[in-house]
């Protein structure tokens, strides 16, 4: 599991190992300026030796004068920029250090940058409040004469913490190619928009490993990034279908059927033993001449729902996916919440959950919302004008609601009720803009809610089936619609070992 921190959290783990004596703060900043270095020949090897680089007054220019040191006795033609001089002891002892190689400047001029290696040690996750301008300036100056970017840490002017744009100004018009971090991704690394602005991230073990899973023994609680699913829980052993769940898709009425239908197919795709969707009776016709593998069951109203309900082996309901906002839609939605089987909340669902007070008490910790921002806004008008950062927002509304939320969108946030985080981040090699099509969300929907019938816990569900939507939409590539996702879970599943 790979553990996503807050810069105080980082903070912490790195205090812990000079504090314990493993390590002192001078060999920390060397480990780091070596790592970023590394990087940087193993990204660039046929590179100009060519390197400017702008150091900050904290640690992380601390870390930017020891890789220009590292750098120029590797014989390379190195630049180096402080708008302020280093105040704090380590960043003291390396700037003195370099003072011994070569000069320190006020600023770049463009020759320094054509074409070289620009390093970013200015701010790093020590960035408090808005990068003003003038400072963030040289970052766009070496874009603008084709320098490629380094970020120490993370590019300066982004918040580590809530991944939001921290500069005054219209800012740079892209990111870094390359940000080197260390002992473990950051939050910001993850989320939107810095987690666009990262380019490529390397990830560089400076040695405080135990120190850090001592800390996440004391309850630090750190966010984990979502990793692909094990062979072992996606896998079926031998039994009858019922062995392997029973998920209940309820539908909307005439010409609203398409997207439970994506729903459960993917349900049924995942491996749930059985799918029935339950639409209103006269809806049938036009669902099965849609439905083979998938059965189909008349359902009026809630009366009609309780009784599909009455048999235990229906443990799994996916509701919203072309459900509708009436007074019926509502009352299903409630004899789900009664009947407390795990549940997949999505769209309709959702704005019905926004709309009465009643549905959200009936909330309980089998549940799963899947809301994008629109609808988180409606559900949690507060925290999503608190300036929360996506992650906290989210572990928050799950606190308060008592069920499992996902927080949709390329950073994709899931949090239990307990306050456990993960987070899945669709960006750089994991890129999937074609997913952005009508009815990709509904297959979610289907996913989770069969892996729920299947018996994973919901926290699981989420992640598997958060993970799995985006390798299918990597294995399929552009042109993607809504439909190609389940199709594309077969080959998925083979490449993973099931």
């Amino acid at each position: 599991m790979t553990e996503i921190l807050s810069s105080a959290q980082m903070r912490a783990v790195e205090a812990a190992g000079i504090e314990s004596g493993a390590v002192s703060g001078l060999q920390l900043m060397e480990r780091a300026g070596a790592g970023v270095v590394a990087a940087i020949f193993a990204h660039w090897p046929d590179a100009p030796r060519r390197a400017a680089v702008l150091c900050g007054p904290g640690n992380n220019g601390g870390d930017g004068y020891v890789i220009a040191r590292l750098l120029a006795q590797r014989g390379w033609q190195v630049a180096l920029a402080a708008p302020m001089p280093p105040t704090t002891p380590d960043a003291q002892a390396n700037a003195a250090a370099w003072a011994e190689i070569g000069p320190v400047q006020a600023a770049f001029d463009d020759n320094q940058l054509e074409g070289a290696i620009f390093v970013d040690a200015l701010f790093g996750t020590g960035l408090a409040r808005p990068l003003a301008p003038s400072l963030w300036q040289p970052l766009a100056q070496a874009q603008a004469c084709g320098a490629r970017i380094v970020a120490v840490d993370i590019l300066s002017g982004l918040c580590a913490d809530s991944g939001r744009v921290l500069a005054e100004g219209a800012y740079l018009p892209r990111g870094a190619d390359l940000t080197v971090t260390f002992q473990t991704p950051k939050l910001g690394h993850m989320l939107m928009p810095a987690g666009g602005l990262s380019g490529l991230l390397q990830c560089v073990d400076i040695g405080l490993g135990a120190q850090l899973a001592a800390l996440i023994a004391q309850e630090l609680r750190p966010a984990h990034l979502v990793s692909a699913p094990s062979a072992a829980l996606l896998g079926k052993g031998q039994g009858h279908k019922f062995d392997h769940g029973h998920a209940f898709i309820p539908s909307g009425g005439v010409g609203r059927g398409g997207a439970a239908r994506l729903a459960a197919r993917a349900a049924l795709r995942i491996g749930a033993g059985l799918v029935t969707l339950g639409c209103p009776p006269a809806a049938l016709i036009e669902n099965a001449a849609r439905l083979d593998a998938i059965m189909l069951r008349p359902v009026k109203d809630a009366a009609a729902l309780a009784g599909v309900l009455a048999d235990m082996r229906v443990n799994a309901l996916c509701l919203g996916p072309g459900l509708g906002l009436g007074a019926r839609e509502g009352a299903l939605v409630a004899a789900a919440l009664a009947s407390k089987r795990a549940l997949v909340l999505d769209a309709d669902a959702l704005s019905l959950i926004a709309q009465s007070a009643d549905l959200r008490s009936a909330l309980h910790r089998g549940c799963v919302l899947t809301p994008h921002a629109g609808e988180f806004a409606r559900l949690w008008p507060d925290l999503a004008q608190s300036g929360l950062s996506k992650l906290d927002a989210t572990r928050r509304a799950a606190e308060a609601c008592g069920a499992h939320v996902l927080f949709k969108g390329a950073d994709t946030v899931i949090a239990t009720p307990e306050g456990q985080v993960a987070v899945h981040s669709s960006l750089h090699a994991r890129a999937v803009p074609w997913l952005a099509t009508a009815g990709a969300g509904d297959v979610l929907a289907g996913f989770i809610a069969g892996l729920l019938a299947r018996g994973a816990a919901p926290f699981e569900a989420a992640k598997m089936a958060v993970w799995l939507h985006v390798d299918c939409a990597l294995a399929h590539g552009p042109g993607l619609i809504a439909e190609d996702l389940p199709e594309a879970l077969p080959d998925v599943l083979r490449a993973l070992g099931v």
